[in-house]
């Protein structure tokens, strides 16, 4: 342990901090004050992922993240924390059709995965204008449409909380070196938002057989879905591509290019606008009539974990998802909904429907189950840090 450790330990433990964390979190805290760059490690084919120029990579930036984004006093009632939506085991889910807010709201569209969210061009199911995650985070903190944490105001009583923690006392300044006052909301975003850049998934075994060169990491039914998920007709990978199996991926270096929205014929309500209000997708900020009913199509990496599916959890399984695309779009009968999604007018020409037989439907299922990844839910660098701290996020 070195000097600097051992120095942070010590005031740590004369303001109480020890006593409030676990005294291994309180170590890597002592470890990182002061580390400096953080260093990626990146998994073979996996680009850099882009970083803003105002809130560069720092281990100590990224550790404070970490006991923000657990901390159920962000919300206005204490009652919640990013972490109560996005949950580690759940593949940075809630399981969840429909997030529920702080104060027991029902939230329109399901919680999206965090997982690789440092790649997302497009941050999350329908604003095509959302690309910088330090001001996302403000819509959770702040919104009140619905609400989610709650908080009111500029955020002045969740600060004072941050002030009065002996453990804040010791990480905002490290993280936030020479700032007057580094107690501040903006602050507070750019490390969540340095903290879920670190969430990365490539250990799955699907990547141990495509970039690991171990043949027998999948089962042969995986490999046969393998290669149903990219051939024609099914076409799923002109959706789901690329190494984070998503068309709304962006890193370092990579050409700017129009991100891609899609309407899969889900609904098809009578009207011009095909889809369950509030639940319009992109239209609701182009107003183009055309954009009704598109939105993000998601990373399919654990993807087996993060059921209920699609923007509004209306597919509960696996098994489900594949009845909407094989039928070219879904139609419902005898509801306020009632439609055949497959006539859809904004339907992507891509979902054009498909025959699986009972093989290839197993086969398919066992490909994208074999894209769980078990290190990135296990993983202590994006586990509570509070450990059994009075602050831990509660599972709902």
């Amino acid at each position: 342990m070195n000097k600097l450790c051992l120095l942070v330990l010590l005031v740590m433990a004369t303001l109480g901090v020890v006593g409030a964390v676990s005294f291994a979190a309180a170590q890597t805290a002592g470890a990182r004050v002061g580390a400096g760059e953080y260093h990626w490690t990146l998994p073979k084919g996996f680009p850099k992922p882009r970083v803003p120029a105002d809130n560069p990579m720092t281990s100590t930036k990224v550790y404070l993240g970490a006991f923000l984004f657990y901390d159920q006093r962000m919300s206005g009632n204490g009652t919640e924390s990013c972490a109560t939506c996005h949950r580690q085991e759940l593949g940075f889910t809630d399981g969840k059709a429909q997030a529920v807010g702080s104060t027991g709201q029902l939230h329109p569209r399901g919680a999206m995965s965090l997982v690789n969210i440092a790649y997302g061009a497009a941050l999350t199911w329908s604003n095509p204008n959302e690309h910088s995650l330090e001001h996302q985070a403000l819509t959770p903190m702040f919104g009140d449409h619905p609400v989610e944490l709650g908080l009111t105001g500029k955020g002045e009583a969740f600060l004072d909380v941050l002030r009065s923690d002996s453990l804040y006392r010791i990480l905002f300044p490290a993280a936030f070196p020479g700032d007057p006052d580094p107690f501040t909301i903006q602050n507070v975003t750019k490390a969540i938002a340095a903290f879920e850049r670190t969430i990365i998934s490539a250990g799955s075994s699907y990547d141990r057989y495509h970039y690991g060169g171990d043949d027998k990491a999948i089962s042969d039914s995986a490999k046969r879905g393998e290669v149903l998920f990219f051939s024609e007709p099914l076409s799923c990978f002109r959706c789901h591509g690329g190494f984070n199996f998503s068309d709304a991926t962006d890193f370092e270096g990579r050409r700017g290019r129009e991100i891609q929205f899609h309407n899969t014929g889900l609904y098809n309500i009578a009207g011009p606008i095909s889809y369950p209000l509030p639940n319009v997708g992109i239209y609701e900020y182009t107003e183009k009539l055309e954009d009704v009913g598109k939105f993000k199509a998601p990373t399919l990496r654990n993807v087996a974990l993060t059921a209920p599916y699609m923007h509004d959890g209306s597919a509960k399984t696996l098994d489900d998802v594949l009845d909407h695309y094989s039928a070219g779009g879904r139609t419902m009968l005898g509801s306020s909904y009632a439609g055949e999604g497959s006539h859809n007018p904004n339907k992507d020409p891509l979902i054009r429907g498909f025959k699986l037989s009972a093989q290839e439907r197993a086969d398919l299922i066992a490909f994208l189950e074999s894209l769980t990844d078990k290190e990135v839910i296990h993983d202590q660098s994006f586990a509570n840090p509070w450990g059994s701290g009075s602050w831990k996020a509660a599972e709902k």
